[in-house]
Order: C-alpha cells, then structure tokens, then sequence
C-alpha cells in the first residue's frame, strides 16, 4: 500500500527560513534508511507557498491565486510517498521523522481498485499504461 507523509509548513517554512546543516544531515540520513528499507518512492520539501500559486475551479472555470496563502498550518511543507504493508508501518515511520515541531500526515494513496464499479477494466487498463509510461520515463 502507498502512503503520502505529508509534512506540514509553520511560519519558519512560510517565511523561507533554510534548514540547518545539521537539520539536513538528520533528514538525509532518514531519508537513507527509507531507501535503505525499499518502502521510499518519492520526497521533496516543497517552497514556501509565496513562490506558489492555486488555481481554484468554479462552473468549470479556473480562476489563479498567487500565493502566499494565509492559513500557515494547512499548507504542505513537504512529502514522501512510500510503500508499506500497513497504516501502522506508515505511522511508525512517521513517527521516526527527525523533527523538533510540527505535525506529519499520514495518507494512503487511492488505488484505482479504490474506486469501484466506476473504474471499469478500461479505465484500469489504460491507468496501468499511464504508469508504465512514467516508469518509462523515469529511467
């Protein structure tokens, strides 16, 4: 099962406030024992939301937002996208993030099975082509 950990920002990650060196060598070094584990697919930090935008859809129609966004406590400081065999493994290597403060989300990824009678054998099908074509591209 895929699991997104999404990191939350704060206001140090709001007002780009870097990391420390050594801030950065205990992330590295989790970040070593998620690849060393075979669970890590994907992570990054993310910038703060003033380099960002949203795009927000109304009647079909997108209307842009540049940031930064209020609400500091619900914006993504940064994720990894890992593969366990259970919440609980996701939520113990939450748990192991090196962080002083903050919070961690812990989500699993929807499948296309998730979805039901909608995701006919078709629209399996050609998820399944879509996938590989970005494993294609990754290489």
């Amino acid at each position: 099962m895929r699991f997104m950990m999404i990191i939350k920002a704060d206001e140090q990650s709001e007002a780009g406030v870097l990391p420390t060196e050594q801030e950065l060598t205990a992330m590295g070094k989790y970040n070593e024992e998620l690849v060393k584990a075979g669970v890590m697919l994907a992570g990054d930090g993310l910038q703060a939301s003033s380099m960002g935008a949203r795009v927000s859809f109304s009647g079909g129609e997108p209307t842009v937002q540049d940031g930064p966004f209020a609400e500091t406590k619900e914006l993504v400081a940064g994720y990894w996208i890992i593969d366990v065999k259970s919440k609980e493994e996701a939520v113990e290597w939450a748990r192991r993030v090196p962080i002083q403060e903050g919070e961690i989300e812990v989500r699993r990824v929807a499948e296309i099975e998730d979805l039901g009678a909608p995701a006919t054998p078709e629209l399996k099908e050609a998820e399944q082509r879509l996938r590989e074509q970005i494993s294609e591209q990754q290489r």
